[in-house]
């Protein structure tokens, strides 16, 4: 979230849609970064890379995502589970305290809501804006930088990326930023013959 290129990335095939809750624990941990600026200048950059460590960690690891999302689990289980995982990744006490706020309200499964409302905020506070970037498998640095590149030539300026995994797209990438949708997915392309075909008959 400290660059124009930065993402979260939910390993939901649905891209997450901050909830009033969701916007509730981002405002809570903004207001910890506001708290920390005086002392910290750089908090909102290390936090936000914090949170971008986790859903990482999240992307990547099916055992993790089982579970973060597993409702049968008892809080003190969450606890032990996430918590080590957490120090292992080297994240800070902020995020931590975060997860562990949300495993006693039996909130955790919300965590990738929470981390695109964060996002958000973060994003709008700095001038900067959102594009949702669906694509079938994760984005390299390459492509994230290219996409960044492209949309700054269609006029947007300060770019934050929001990635989301979506199997079905098959191919391509599906980009929402503003009230612009930029569709080249391979499903699509798909639907589009499918309908042509259909005409032609």
């Amino acid at each position: 979230m400290a660059s124009a290129s930065t993402n979260v990335t939910s390993a939901s095939p649905q891209a997450p849609n901050p909830t009033g809750l969701a916007e509730r624990y981002a405002l809570a941990l903004l207001g910890i970064v506001d708290d920390l600026r005086q002392t910290e200048p750089g908090a909102a950059d290390r936090i936000a890379a914090d949170l971008e460590a986790l859903f990482r960690l999240w992307r990547e690891d099916a055992g993790f995502r089982a579970f973060v999302e597993d409702p049968r689990l008892a809080a003190s289980e969450q606890r032990r589970g996430a918590f080590a995982i957490i120090e292992r990744a080297g994240i800070g006490p902020e995020v931590r305290n975060l997860v562990g706020v949300m495993i006693v309200n039996r909130r955790l499964g919300r965590l990738p809501e929470v981390a695109a409302a964060f996002g958000a905020q973060l994003a709008s506070r700095r001038g900067q804006q959102t594009a949702k970037v669906a694509t079938a498998h994760p984005l390299s640095d390459t492509q994230r930088a290219q996409i960044v590149a492209r949309l700054t030539e269609a006029g947007f300026s300060g770019v934050q990326l929001q990635e989301t995994v979506d199997p079905t797209l098959l191919g391509g990438l599906v980009v929402r930023i503003g009230s612009r949708l930029y569709d080249n997915s391979i499903k699509s392309k798909l639907q589009r013959l499918q309908y042509a075909m259909k005409g032609a008959a």
